[in-house]
């Protein structure tokens, strides 16, 4: 089954970062370091690995985006021991935003920004919550406070829909809802909630409270497509903001990024013949949205 990936944003440091999560989240591991040369951002590091099992990509390509807490990712622990290792090691050179403790919602859990600014939350989990350890979680701030519900209602319905979500799971699942005297959130917007796209899981909550950061392009969710109908149907139902599609990215209506990217250009990319590489990289760089009969072409030679 074909998954979304998070893909992660670097100034230079995909290679390193990647290596330090690998390290410190069991069952990870690197799976493919390759370079592009000659793109608007010099020569880009590109990392595939996996943390227990849920792919990622990273890339180094320059300082124009911050991370910060508003994408975080959970992760799922089944012993304390196991909660206090991996938020010591994460938290190293980097900032906690709330300490490791008991909370009503579990009894060990903390959260921090590691040394590269990425967001983790790191929980003590029961048995029968461990069957995705790593989960994405959306935080809907500012002038998208409120409209959490909205949004993963949409994010549902779209990839429900969708050629790729023929086969897979899809649901939305509010766990808990702010209640009267929380201001300044307002009662009835979601503190947090679960849903599942293409079978995966991702959490959202609403958070009224000042934050001087939103969505932005140091974290995008990359979406396979097989066929170009597949690609043309996402960018329709997902795009909200002309300026930002390159390169296959796009911004939807909430802020948040997305990459709407080809299969083949798993294919396209690998191995060792640099010029074939070169030919598809300065291809796809000149694209808004993805066109696959352009990218075979630069590839085959043509």
């Amino acid at each position: 089954m074909r998954k979304i990936t998070p893909h992660l944003w670097f100034d230079k440091e995909a290679k390193e970062a990647a290596e330090l999560y690998t390290s410190v989240i069991p069952n990870s591991k690197i799976a493919n370091v390759k370079t592009l040369h000659n793109t608007p951002s010099g020569d880009c590091d590109m990392v595939s690995f996996e943390l227990s099992g849920r792919a990622f990509m990273a890339i180094s390509a320059g300082p124009p985006y911050k991370f910060n807490p508003s994408v975080s990712f959970h992760v799922k622990c089944s012993a304390k021991h196991e909660v206090d290792s991996i938020f010591e090691r994460l938290s190293s050179g980097g900032r906690v935003l709330m300490p490791l403790g008991s909370y009503p919602f579990s009894d060990r859990y903390g959260w921090l920004e590691d040394k590269y600014g990425v967001s983790w939350q790191v929980i003590l989990a029961a048995e029968h919550e461990m069957k995705q350890r790593i989960s994405p979680v959306l935080m809907f701030v500012g002038k998208v406070c409120g409209k959490t519900e909205e949004a993963i209602n949409d994010y549902a319905e779209v990839f429900k829909n969708s050629p790729a979500g023929a086969t897979a799971s899809t649901n939305v699942n509010i766990l808990a809802r702010y209640g009267t005297a929380e201001e300044p959130d307002r009662e009835g917007t979601v503190r947090y909630a679960s849903f599942t796209l293409l079978g995966q899981e991702f959490g959202a909550m609403d958070s009224a409270r000042e934050h001087k950061f939103a969505f932005n392009e140091a974290i995008s969710f990359m979406v396979p497509c097989d066929t170009q109908g597949e690609i043309d149907y996402f960018w329709e139902r997902l795009s909200a903001d002309p300026k930002a599609g390159q390169c296959g990215w796009l911004k939807d209506r909430y802020g948040l990024s997305w990459q709407i990217t080809p299969t083949i250009m798993n294919e396209m990319l690998a191995g060792n013949d640099q010029e074939r590489t070169a030919r598809v990289t300065q291809t796809f760089l000149k694209m808004k949205k993805f066109d696959i009969d352009a990218l075979k072409q630069a590839y085959g030679g043509q």
